[in-house]
Parts: C-alpha cells; sequence; structure tokens
C-alpha cells in the first residue's frame, strides 16, 4: 500500500480512512471489531469518529474493538466536538468548556490515553475561533491530542484560524474535511486549493455520496428498503438523491466494466487520484461493504477515462447539495 504524507505534519496515513459513523448504530459490536480487523489487516490505520456519531456510541464501539485487537498504537485516531451532547445548555459548540469536556469524554469512550487528531466538527459563530485555538493548544500540551483538525469549515473561516494561530502563538490546525464527490464537486473552487497553499491534509467525507455512487439505485422513488435512500426520511438527505447522479453512476458503468471493477470502486478510484486529496473517508455498514471499498485502492484510471468523467461532472460543479449545506453555521440554542 502506498501510504500519503497528512499535510505536513510528517505521518503518513493510508489512501483511505475508515469512517466510523455506522459502529454503534447500524452496526452492532462483533461487526464493528471485524470491520475494523479486516480494514488493519488491508494496512488502513486511519480510524475517524465523533462524539455526536449514537451520541457516543461509535466511540464506545471503536475503542472496544481497539482494546479487543491490541491494535491502539498501530492507528492514527480522530474523532470529533462541537455536535449536541445532551439538553444540557454547554454540552454543545467550540466553546473552551465543550472542547475540554467533549475531549475527556471522547478519551474514556475511546479507551485511549490520547487522540491523534481532534477535529472541530462544526464552525461555530457563537465562539471566538481563538478561544477554541486555545482550549486545542492545552490539550496538545497536556499530552490528550497530538494535532488538531477542523471539519466542514468554509476556506475564510480556515485561512481565519491560520491567522489567529500566528497572532495568538497557538496549536495550527493541520487538517480539514470536507464534502467531496462526483456529484459535488465544488470543493475544488477554492476549498481544495487552500488546503494545497498552506499544507493542510483534505480527507473528504461522502467520497460516494451517501451511497447514490455505488449504483444500487434505481431510477425510481422506492428504493430497497435497507438503503439509506430506501429508508431516510430526512429532506435535506434525501434531495441529494435525484436523475442527475443516476446519468453519472450510469455512465460510470462502462468503465466498471473494463475494470472488472464496481462502480462505487471507480467513484472512489476517482476522488483519491484528485489533486489536493489526501485519503478520502469511506463509512462502511458491512464487512461486504468494506471489501468492496478497498478495491479501489489498486484501481488506476486512465487519463482518457479522467477526461470523460470530467465530461459527466463537470469540475467544480454540483447535481447535489453536499458542500454548502455544510457550513451552515450552528443553531441558535435556546
Amino acid at each position: 500500500m502506498n501510504y500519503r504524507l497528512f499535510g505536513r505534519t510528517g505521518v503518513y496515513i493510508s489512501p483511505l480512512v475508515l469512517g466510523c459513523m455506522m459502529f454503534g448504530q447500524k452496526t452492532d459490536q462483533n461487526d464493528t471489531c471485524e470491520i475494523i480487523d479486516r480494514a488493519i489487516d488491508h494496512g488502513i490505520n486511519f480510524l475517524d469518529t465523533a462524539d455526536v456519531y449514537g451520541k457516543g456510541a461509535s466511540e464506545e464501539f471503536v475503542g472496544e474493538a481497539l482494546k479487543r485487537n491490541a491494535s491502539r498504537e498501530k492507528i492514527f485516531l480522530a474523532t470529533k466536538v462541537n455536535g449536541r451532547m445532551s439538553e444540557h445548555p454547554n454540552h454543545i459548540g467550540n466553546s473552551r468548556l465543550h472542547i475540554i469536556e467533549g475531549c475527556e469524554n471522547s478519551l474514556r469512550r475511546l479507551k485511549t490515553e490520547y487522540i491523534d487528531l481532534y477535529q472541530l466538527h462544526r464552525p461555530d459563530s457563537h465562539i471566538a475561533i481563538d478561544e477554541s485555538l486555545r482550549a486545542m493548544d492545552d490539550l496538545v500540551s497536556a499530552g490528550k491530542i497530538r494535532y488538531a483538525g477542523t471539519s466542514n469549515f468554509g476556506s475564510w473561516q480556515v485561512v481565519e484560524s491560520l491567522w489567529a494561530s500566528e497572532k495568538h502563538s497557538t496549536v495550527r490546525f493541520v487538517s480539514d474535511q470536507s464534502p467531496f464527490n462526483l456529484t459535488d464537486r465544488r470543493a475544488e473552487r477554492e476549498h481544495i486549493p487552500m488546503c494545497q497553499t498552506y499544507g493542510m491534509a483534505f480527507i473528504p467525507w461522502s467520497p460516494l455520496a451517501g451511497g447514490g455512487l455505488t449504483g444500487k439505485y434505481k431510477r425510481t422513488k422506492n428504493q430497497r428498503t435497507g438503503t439509506r435512500f430506501g429508508d431516510e426520511t430526512d429532506p435535506g438527505k434525501l434531495k441529494r438523491f435525484s436523475s442527475e447522479v443516476m446519468d453519472i453512476t450510469d455512465a460510470l458503468q462502462p468503465i466498471a466494466e473494463a475494470h472488472t471493477a464496481t462502480v462505487a470502486q471507480i467513484a472512489l478510484a476517482w476522488v483519491m487520484d484528485q489533486p489536493g486529496v489526501t485519503a478520502p473517508i469511506i463509512g462502511p455498514r458491512t464487512i461486504e461493504q468494506l471489501e468492496d471499498n478497498l478495491g479501489a485502492i489498486n484501481l488506476k484510471l486512465s487519463n482518457e477515462e479522467l477526461n470523460l468523467i470530467d465530461e459527466l461532472a463537470q469540475p467544480g460543479t454540483n447535481v447535489t447539495d453536499y458542500y454548502e449545506a455544510s457550513f451552515k453555521p450552528n443553531e441558535h440554542r435556546f
């Protein structure tokens, strides 16, 4: 496996990140352990979760899996803070109070003494960024986290944080994760070039457009039960599936057949191959989905195929809404 530099940290990570959002929600503990063990066996060394996934359940399942396989020291372990964890008025956001308490709770659930990458899950318009940075700085000094990163920040918000880090001599964010896939390429306009300019790792989430680019969906409103777009009742997520998404997946089918691959593997290989992308985050619910995702690692698309894909989904454009929607500020708390 060809490992990739994580921004300018000097840390090498696998070309795919194992996202753990399904664990503790749709994936039980035994299946979680099997998926994590199989991923590690294939060379994956980066796991990404968040405190809000299952209100702590994902972190608990990941922590238990790493305890059982005794592989914590092999893993670059990432989690996030920001989302509402209870009805308590201060159990949300990027305040110093919530970041410090959130880190202690995540360490306990993950059964670890340190977190490799601690990320702000969303920007918070209620809190000055230097307040959040000082909390991160103290956590690094205490040895509780190794690096700090952002998730779903706008480009200007990331640059503001870098300015604040220099001005106040605090820890610097080393990475950002935001959506990027063939149905929404708007990150190419500004966000990816920003990460390249400032030496930040870019780890895109939803590289398969929430499953829309797997090829398993049909041109109908009634999708197979047990799938995201078959069961999902969230209008914000349902609008991410459309006939335009199907146009892309249909056109990817001949490319997949030429490689004896799946449509999902082609879509994932495309993301991994894009300039400025460090490693996309996959989110398998089952061992079969993981195996399919892993099959994309050694796929190499030709220049002709890449040009064809650019005709299907023009650079910087979108047919579904991932990028802008993710940058909405936190809701007012009360």
